[in-house]
């Protein structure tokens, strides 16, 4: 039986030996020129690769020192670097990733800090408010339709939730709170019972007259009013102005009288500066209006 427990050590060594004896070349560039690159003969090669090795005390055998020559011609334990493909680019992207990993890292940390802070700062509270704001949309227009006892009342429960709708189906918010807050104003109008007052403190007007743009030769005639409620708190009311058609909401206005029940209110405040029958209507619960006890033809201003 063949002991082949040395053989592949053997091959190795083999190797080793061809690879260092091309190194030795390599660096002896004298002897390459002046032996491989002229007309010298291989055997004058081999007798001074025996000579150098000689000198360093190592005995390589022929047949090792043939294969190293041949080996340098070959290039065989030459490297040649891959072509700079696309895989050796991807490859070398890799490699460098200590370059630029960091700095990706970073700038997309700061992206997704961004857009957490946009969507906590920002995004979050208005997606919130706009659920918010369409949830009580739904419950005041039911809570004001409960309490409605006009059809005035119930036009403009109307005409604000339609409007409140709309802005929800295109989602707007600006809108939807808007209709939102218009729809509360009703309810809380509409759950109001109110009583319409002459102004009559002390350094306020009671009573005014005027002459409409429109009619210079006739002149009109308005008591001061407010509605308050049963502690005596103004509470403002949506009026429309006769004049113009603009509409506010106000805590005093006037409302058009017949000249006689102008002279009348005028006469009692000039009398102690202060109007002794001031009640003069009530706002209902359940309605928008006031109703006059007074004789008046339903004109108001907002403006005196």
């Amino acid at each position: 039986m063949t002991d082949t427990s040395t053989a592949e050590p053997q091959k190795l060594d083999d190797v080793m030996l061809a690879m260092d004896i091309v190194d030795t070349l390599r660096h002896r560039t004298q002897i390459v020129e002046r032996e491989l690159g002229g007309d010298a003969r291989e055997e004058n090669m081999l007798r001074r690769l025996k000579e150098i090795y000689a000198a360093q005390g190592i005995q390589v055998p022929e047949r090792i020192l043939k294969d190293g020559v041949k080996a340098l011609e070959e290039n065989r334990f030459t490297y040649a670097p891959p072509k700079n493909s696309f895989s050796v680019k991807l490859a070398k992207f890799y490699i460098g990733r200590d370059r630029w990993l960091k700095p990706f890292v970073a700038i997309f940390g700061l992206g997704a800090l961004g857009a957490g802070s946009y969507q906590v700062g920002v995004a979050g509270p208005a997606y919130a408010a706009f659920n918010r704001a369409a949830s009580n949309l739904e419950a005041y227009y039911r809570d004001a339709g409960d309490l409605a006892q006009t059809d005035f009342a119930r036009l403009r429960i109307d005409d604000a939730y339609a409007s409140g709708r709309a802005a929800k189906e295109q989602e707007k918010l600006s809108p939807l709170q808007a209709a939102t807050a218009r729809l509360k104003q009703t309810r809380d109008t509409l759950d109001k019972d109110l009583t319409i007052r002459i102004v009559s403190r002390p350094g306020e007007q009671s009573v005014i007259w005027r002459y409409p743009d429109n009619n210079p030769d006739q002149q009109n005639y308005y008591l001061i009013v407010e509605a308050v409620d049963s502690s005596g708190t103004a509470y403002p009311l949506e009026i429309t102005s006769e004049e113009d058609q603009s509409t506010r909401r106000v805590a005093k206005w006037g409302v058009r009288v017949p000249e006689s029940v102008y002279d009348r209110v005028r006469a009692d405040k000039i009398d102690d500066e202060i109007v002794q029958s001031a009640n003069v209507g009530t706002k209902s619960k359940g309605s928008l209006k006031p109703d006059y006890a007074v004789r008046t033809s339903g004109g108001q201003i907002l403006d005196w």
